[in-house]
Order: structure tokens, then sequence, then C-alpha cells
């Protein structure tokens, strides 16, 4: 068990750490918004990791051969949603340095935010595959207790869980610091040119 616990936490903390698109909007929707807001994204990525990790452990090899036809779509879906996310972004946040008055920004509902940054993160096939390569090759051809397996998947998304707290509560100090106006522009527009950015590097890989 300790083994797979191991594992599960490694194969988490390797799909979370790398920061994309997806961790960079996160951080700032929640210097946009609140904290609550932000930790209801944060596990809408790790639900969407640790459902990746469970069919990864039940599908095994198969899932790989199913998502293969799949995976330029779903890259280019993933990538079409995230260049709308960065330039509603930008939009909203130019039409608010221009109003003649500041107005209060309506905090999204933390479901909302959860269901979005779970859609967001299900559309991209490079989790899946990255987490059947992983149980794959562990497995070796041998049989997996349904203990370690159930191990694995809880180690995974409790490791993907505390990094995107973690990136969330980076977003709460961003937040506190660029309280200004001119810093709530800046950063906004800075968030929607990386995501944009990394919209397009996704769709070139």
């Amino acid at each position: 068990m300790s083994g797979a616990l191991l594992a599960g936490l490694v194969a988490g903390y390797g799909i979370a750490i790398p920061v994309g698109a997806v961790g960079t909007y996160l951080v700032a929707l929640t210097a946009r918004t609140s904290l609550g807001t932000g930790l209801a994204a944060a596990l809408g990525v790790a639900t969407a990791d640790g459902v990746y990790a469970l069919v990864a452990v039940l599908g095994g090899a198969a899932i790989a051969a199913v998502i293969a036809p799949f995976a330029g779509p779903l890259r280019l879906l993933s990538a079409a949603i995230l260049v709308v996310l960065a330039a509603h972004g930008a939009v909203r946040a130019v039409r608010t340095h221009r109003a003649a008055t500041v107005r209060p920004v309506r905090p999204l509902a933390p479901g909302r935010a959860y269901v979005s940054l779970l859609g967001i993160t299900l559309v991209n096939p490079a989790t899946v595959v990255y987490f059947t390569a992983l149980v794959v090759g562990d497995r070796a051809g041998t049989a997996v207790p349904v203990l370690d397996q159930g191990v694995f998947v809880l180690a995974a998304f409790a490791a993907s869980a505390s990094w995107q707290i973690a990136l969330a509560g980076g977003g709460v100090l961003l937040g506190r610091v660029l309280t200004g106006p001119r810093g709530r522009l800046v950063t906004a527009l800075a968030s929607s040119a990386v995501i944009t950015a990394l919209a397009v590097r996704l769709v070139l890989a």
C-alpha cells in the first residue's frame, strides 16, 4: 500500500506542478474574485486529475487506444476554450478600467468555478494519457490489488488538490497586492496574454 501511496503522490504532483494555461487562469481567477472561488476552482482541477487517474487504473492500456483518435480535436477544443476565457478576461478588464465609476466585481460562484475548471481540465487529453502511461508501465502485466488502486487514485487526487490550492493561495496574495485599478488591468491583460500563448502552444505541440 505504501508503494501505491507514493506512486499516486508522485503521479499527482507530476501532472499538477507544471503551471500551464489552467494554472495561470486559476491564479488570475482567484486574484479577481475570492479565496472561496479559487478553492472551488482548484478542487475542480484536482477532481479531473482524480477522475483520469481512476479511468487509467480501471481501463489500463485500452484508454490510450480510445483517446488517440480524438487527441487532436480535444486539444483544439481545450485551446479554443482557453482563448475564449483569455479574451473575455481582457475585454472585461478594459471595460472596467475605462468605466467612469468603480463598480464592484461580481464574485464568481464557487459552484460555477468548480464546474468550469473541471470541464476545462477534462477536455485535456494529456492528463489521461499521462496517467495511463504511468499505470500501464507500472503494472508490467501483473495484477494490482483493488486497495492499492484506490490508494493510488486518492493519493493522486490529494497531491493535485494540494498544489492547486497552493496556486489559489498565490492568487489571493496577488489580489491583495495589486488592488488598484491599474494593477488589476495590467495583471488581467498579462494573464490573458499568457493563457493565449499557452493555448497556441497546445495547438502547435
